[in-house]
This record gives C-alpha cells, sequence and structure tokens, in this order.
C-alpha cells in the first residue's frame, strides 16, 4: 500500500485503505499485521486527524489477541503521543475530537492502575520503584490533562494514596488536601480531608528535629481545615482537639486554648477522652496566658473526668491549686489583701491534697497580716501550725502569731508565741531575741512573774553580750523592787556590779552606767544603815560604830566616782556631803551624859560643836563640789539637792530670790564667787580632807584620846 502511494501520489482515501487493510487481517487474526498496518500510517501521517483512531485500533488489536504486554505497550504509546501536552494537539483542538479524549482519559487511568497495582505487588526494590514512578508519571498525567473531570477527585485521591504507600508523607498530604479541598464537594472530600491530616501526623514521626515545626504548623492548619470544612464529620472533634495539643506544645497558646474550647462547646456528645484532653489544653494554656480564673475552672473539669486512682489525677490538683494560687498573688500585688488571703485559703477545699495547700495556707495568714486583721491572721497562722507541725514554716507561723498578737493587744499570747520561737528556734540570736521581747511584753501585760521567769532564763542562757545581759538584769532588779522583794532587788544589782567589774574589754559606757547606778542603789542602803546610828550613851561604843559605819559609806559613795558616769558622780558626791553634814548633826544630836552639872553640860555642848563644826564644812565643801558639775552641763536631780542643801545650810549665799527662782542665776553667782579652778578636791587621806585631828576636850565629860573619839578620821573622796 505504501508503495502504491509513493507511486502514484497520496490520495484522499489513503487512510480508508489503511483502514480497510488492517480490518482485513485482524479478521483473519493476523493481529501482529494488522497493528503494522495501523502503525504504519500513523506514522506516515503522525498529524492527520485520523491518526489518533488508528493507534486505538492497535491496542483493541492487542487486546482482542489475548497480548497483555503489548496492550501496555500500545497504551503507553497512545498516552504519550496525544496527551494533551504532545505535539499533535497543536494541530487540532482538543474538544473537537471527544472520542480521542475520551479514549486518552481511559488510558491513562487504566496506566496509573496498572503500575499502582503493579506497585503494591512487587517484591524487588528496583521493580517497586519503577513502578511506584510509572504509577505517579499516568496519575499526575491524568489530573493535568483533566482537572475538572468528575472521575478526577477519585484519581486524585488514588494518587495520594500511592504517595502515602510509598512513605512520601507530606506530598501525600497535600494531594489528599487537594482531593478533599481542590474540587466541588464530592463523596470522597471529607475522606480526603481526614487522610490529609493523618499523612501529616506520620510525617511528623519521621520528621527532622529542624523540620519538625514546620511540618506541625501544616499538621495544624489542615486540622483546622477539617474542622471548618466538615464539621459534622465523625473524626471533626478528634482532629480539632489532636490540632489544639499541637498548638499547645507549640505555644501558640491562645490558639490552643480556643482550639479547645471549640471543641467542648461544639462537641458535647465527644468521647469523654476527647473532651478531657479539650479540657487540659484550655486548663495548660489559660495558666500560661495568665487567665487563672478559667484555668481554674478547667482544671476543675479535668479532675472531674479523671479517677482519682488515675496517675496523673495528683499533678492535676496540684495545677488546680497553682491556679487558685496564682489568683491570689496576683491580688497580693493590686494590695487586695483581703482577697487574696481568701484565694489561698480556698486552696484547701478546692484541692486540699495539693503539695502547695501549707505554703498557700500560710500565705493567706501573711495577707491577712497586710490587711491587719489581726485576729484572722493568728488563728490562720495557728491552723497552719497545727497542720503542718513538720513545715519548714512553722517557726516563721510562730513568729507571725506572735506579732499578731502583740499588734491585736493580746499581750500575754504575745509573750508566750515569743517563748515559743526561743524554744524552737536554734539560732541563738533569735532565741535571744525572743526571750527579750517575750520578758517586756509579760512586763506591758502585768505579768511579773512570767516576766521574771523569761528574764531569767535569759541571763542563764545568754550571759553575753554583757551589755544586753546587764539590762536585763537591771529589769530583773525592777520587777523585785516593785515586789517589794528587797533581798532579791539587792541582790541583782550586785550581780549587774559584779559582772560589770568582770567584763574586761567587754565593758562598755552603759554597762558602766548599768553598774554605776546599782552600786549607787547599794550605797544608798549603806548610807541609810549609817544614818540609823545614833550616837548615844554609853558615847564611846556608839562613837565607834558610827565612825565605822561612816568609813563604808564613803568608801561606797567613792567607789561610785570610779564609773564616771555624771549622775552617779554627783549622787555619790551628795551622799558624801549628807554623810559628813549627818555626822555633825549626829554629834551636835547625841545623847548627853546623865551625870554632867549645868556648868559641865554648857561646856560639853561647846566641845560638840566645835567637833562638829568642821564636818559641815566638808559637806559644805562637798554640795559645792556638786555645782562644778552644772558647768559641764550636768543638770539633774543631785545638782538640785545640793543646790538645794547650801541654801539651808549656808543662806546667805545660796538662799537668794535670784537663785531659787532662776537656776542659771545660781551658777554665774557661783562661778563668780568661787571660780572652779579654786574648788579643792578632797582626796582621801588628805590633811584638808580631815575636819579635826584631836579629840573633844571633855576628859571629865566622856571620850577621851585613849578612848580614840574621831581622832585620825580621815574623810575619803
Amino acid at each position: 500500500v505504501g508503495e502504491y502511494f509513493s507511486t502514484f501520489g497520496n490520495r484522499s482515501y489513503e487512510d480508508r485503505v489503511y483502514n480497510n487493510l488492517g480490518e482485513h487481517y485482524l479478521a483473519k487474526l493476523r493481529y501482529d499485521d494488522a497493528a503494522k498496518t495501523y502503525r504504519a500510517f500513523v506514522a506516515l501521517y503522525p498529524f492527520h486527524r485520523a491518526a489518533p483512531r488508528f493507534s486505538m485500533r492497535v491496542v483493541d488489536t492487542f487486546t482482542k489477541g489475548g497480548f497483555p504486554k503489548l496492550v501496555l505497550e500500545a497504551k503507553r504509546e497512545f498516552a504519550s503521543t496525544y496527551g494533551l501536552h504532545a505535539e499533535y494537539w497543536r494541530h487540532f483542538e482538543p474538544d473537537e475530537s471527544p472520542e480521542v479524549l475520551a479514549y486518552l482519559k481511559a488510558n491513562l487511568k487504566d496506566l496509573a492502575e496498572h503500575y499502582h497495582a503493579q506497585y503494591q505487588s512487587a517484591q524487588e526494590p528496583d521493580d517497586k520503584l519503577t513502578d511506584y514512578r510509572e504509577a505517579l508519571r499516568w496519575y499526575g498525567d491524568y489530573l493535568e490533562s483533566f482537572p475538572k473531570d468528575p472521575d478526577s477527585p477519585p484519581m486524585n485521591y488514588r494518587l495520594a494514596d500511592l504517595l502515602l504507600e510509598h512513605e512520601d508523607f507530606g506530598a501525600a498530604a497535600k494531594q489528599y488536601e487537594r482531593t478533599a479541598y481542590g474540587y466541588p464537594p464530592h463523596d470522597r472530600s471529607a475522606a480526603a480531608g481526614y487522610a490529609a491530616v493523618y499523612a501529616y501526623r506520620e510525617q511528623l514521626k519521621v520528621a527532622d528535629e529542624g523540620l519538625r515545626d514546620a511540618v506541625r504548623r501544616d499538621t495544624v492548619a489542615s486540622s483546622l481545615h477539617f474542622a471548618d470544612a466538615f464539621p459534622d464529620d465523625e473524626h471533626a472533634a478528634a482532629i480539632l482537639g489532636a490540632a489544639a495539643d499541637d498548638m499547645y506544645e507549640m505555644k501558640d497558646y491562645a490558639e490552643a486554648v480556643a482550639a479547645a474550647q471549640r471543641v467542648i462547646d461544639t462537641y458535647p456528645g465527644a468521647d469523654a477522652a476527647i473532651r478531657r484532653s479539650a479540657w487540659i489544653v484550655v486548663a495548660h494554656g489559660s495558666f500560661e496566658l495568665s487567665d487563672y480564673p478559667q484555668a481554674e475552672r478547667a482544671y476543675t473539669e479535668v479532675l472531674a473526668a479523671t479517677p482519682e486512682d488515675d496517675e496523673s489525677h495528683a499533678a492535676f490538683v496540684d495545677n488546680l491549686a497553682a491556679s487558685i494560687y496564682k489568683q491570689g498573688e496576683l491580688a497580693n500585688e493590686a494590695g487586695d489583701y483581703r482577697a487574696a488571703a481568701d484565694h489561698f485559703l480556698r486552696i484547701r477545699s478546692a484541692a486540699p491534697t495539693s503539695t502547695i495547700r501549707p505554703t498557700a495556707e500560710y500565705d493567706a495568714g501573711a495577707a491577712l497580716m497586710r490587711a491587719e486583721s489581726w485576729t484572722e491572721a493568728a488563728n490562720t497562722f495557728e491552723s497552719f501550725r497545727e497542720s503542718y507541725p513538720d513545715s519548714e514554716l512553722r517557726l516563721e507561723a510562730t513568729k507571725q502569731i506572735a506579732r499578731a498578737y502583740r499588734e491585736s493587744g493580746q499581750l500575754s499570747r504575745s509573750a508566750e508565741e515569743y517563748e515559743r520561737i526561743a524554744s524552737q528556734s536554734d539560732d541563738p540570736a533569735l532565741r535571744s531575741e525572743a526571750l527579750l521581747v517575750a520578758g517586756d511584753l509579760y512586763e506591758q501585760s502585768q505579768a511579773p512573774e512570767r516576766a521574771l521567769e523569761v528574764y531569767g532564763h535569759y541571763v542563764d542562757e545568754f550571759p553575753e553580750p554583757v551589755e544586753t545581759a546587764l539590762e536585763t538584769r537591771s529589769k530583773i532588779a525592777e520587777i523585785h523592787k516593785a515586789a517589794y522583794d528587797d533581798a532579791a532587788y539587792r541582790e541583782q544589782l550586785a550581780e549587774i556590779v559584779r559582772i560589770d567589774a568582770e567584763a574586761g574589754p567587754d565593758r562598755t559606757a552603759r554597762t558602766r552606767t548599768l553598774a554605776g547606778r546599782s552600786a549607787l542603789v547599794l550605797a544608798e542602803a549603806v548610807y541609810r544603815e549609817y544614818v540609823a546610828v545614833k550616837l548615844v550613851q554609853p558615847f564611846e561604843a556608839s562613837l565607834q560604830e558610827k565612825k565605822r559605819r561612816l568609813d563604808d559609806t564613803i568608801a561606797a559613795m567613792d567607789r561610785l566616782v570610779e564609773y564616771e558616769i555624771a549622775d552617779v558622780t554627783a549622787a555619790a558626791t551628795y551622799y558624801m556631803a549628807e554623810t559628813y553634814f549627818e555626822f555633825s548633826h549626829a554629834l551636835a544630836e547625841s545623847e548627853r551624859p546623865a551625870d554632867l552639872q549645868p556648868a559641865d553640860l554648857e561646856q560639853y555642848e561647846l566641845a560638840l560643836e566645835e567637833e562638829a563644826f568642821p564636818f559641815e564644812e566638808k559637806a559644805i565643801g562637798l554640795h559645792e563640789k556638786n555645782l562644778e558639775l552644772l558647768q559641764t552641763g550636768v543638770y539633774d536631780d543631785w545638782t538640785q539637792k545640793s543646790l538645794g542643801r547650801l541654801a539651808v545650810m549656808v543662806p546667805g549665799r545660796y538662799a537668794k530670790n535670784e537663785l531659787s527662782s532662776d537656776f542659771p542665776g545660781a551658777i554665774d553667782t557661783y562661778a563668780y564667787r568661787t571660780p572652779a579652778s579654786q574648788v579643792p578636791v578632797p582626796t582621801s587621806g588628805s590633811a584638808e580632807a580631815t575636819p579635826r585631828t584631836e579629840p573633844i576636850q571633855t576628859s571629865h565629860l566622856g571620850p577621851t584620846a585613849e578612848d580614840d573619839g574621831v581622832v585620825g578620821h580621815a574623810s575619803p573622796q
């Protein structure tokens, strides 16, 4: 046929000649010759309008002949030659050849499904890969050639299946999404959307660490798309819940909470596990967003859906407690301490087994302290202490209770708490301070016996620092004094004096002051004992006793000066002056011998006056010495008393209106009369200090020189 037309030229009926010849061979079952005839025409006229039908006849011929491999090759050849991007269609419009398009569509489908099936059954990796690529090619050509064909969605779905089977999960997900959302709704849309999410999750399992975040975001986007597109699908709740989990893990807390809340609100009938998981996301996400009230509500729902024997139950209890605790913290920061306390205390009913309950109850007490609700605060801390006896905050709670009672005026109860602090603390500084405060509070609450007990405990346990110990002993002494326990009072004063004397480098100005004033009280007792001795008959015996006590008194007062404490020195000077004056007075008021005649009595009294006068002068000199302290700024009871005594003893000098009405005038008058630099400072044993060195000359009246009288008395400083 070819030779004929090449000899006689082309004719318009050539296609019919080739067709008839092919049909003739086919009728004779000469399949190969028939196929060669059809192919010969196509080779001669590839862009003839009838060329596609000849190629189609090749496929049909091998099909009738039962040659599957040849059929497959023929279909591949047809699909390649007449695919919509082939050269052939540059000469014709596809819409003008519906029969060819239909045949192309069928061939592409057959090729894709054939190689897909081959891929699924292939055993050898190379064969499997070859079949995979072929199937991928023909699926792609089909979808590219017939994108809007009703059969395209199923074909697209099969392509996605192929990719999923080949574990190309990302590409599979994209094709499932294309199937679900890239076509008008069809019966496989929801299934494709679900499969897309599944493929993404499979990809997530194998993705490199650096790509996991991107894959997770694709997964979430696909999940949300599915939930939006198919809200009534049986898988919608689970997919949306899983997306919420993913967003929480990516720290997209607001979006996670919104998605989880959507599950809760939209799918009340969803599986309990799905709803519980959604509540967990709402709870955790809200907590991260500082929406603690919503977190509290959500954790409550989670716990309601979680059995108590579930291993996660305890953690969720703690989370619920934490969401409440955070509300308390915010109230604290806002200065609403009452509300803060209420939040903290809610934990013991809302989450009684939480590990943070003790801390919350302690903080509730602290908030009430800030709110100055002292009684409530004390009750709260007492409850805390009773409930958690082994808590590390137990001692701190006791401190707070002590303060609360103190602020509310319950001083005795506060003191008891400070005693408890002292007994429980391992810190010596804290124990000592607590004992001192307890003692002070007992004093204020009119419980001197308890105060004595506490102060006694303190000085026994804390002899140092010396200064504080002496301050405490001074308080003990004052309590004994108020109780009229003179022996105990004097005992404490003596201890103060002794401890100060032995303090060495620990001695301070304050310890000297305390010791000096204590020694002054003891010296005053010596003075009183001295004053109590009267000069009576027999004169010699009483005079000796009086003289001994005078020496003791002057020595006691003399020791006071060594403390170098202004008021103590002033007092000592005053008492030394009074001691001498009292001796002078005692001589003048002494009991007279009963057997004296009037003339002898007169001579006796003159002799007593002469003997007494130097002691009175000495007293005046010492009182004047006290006035020197005025020039150094010392103006106290003792200098004032000395001034008063001088007004009585030397009225001509000191009993003036300006002296009594204007005290600074007394300083000026005295300074003018006797400059301070000229006032003698008496010293122990000096001649000037001795008022008289010979006895009263009353040999016929009483004591003689041999009886000692007051001979040789040396006035101490």
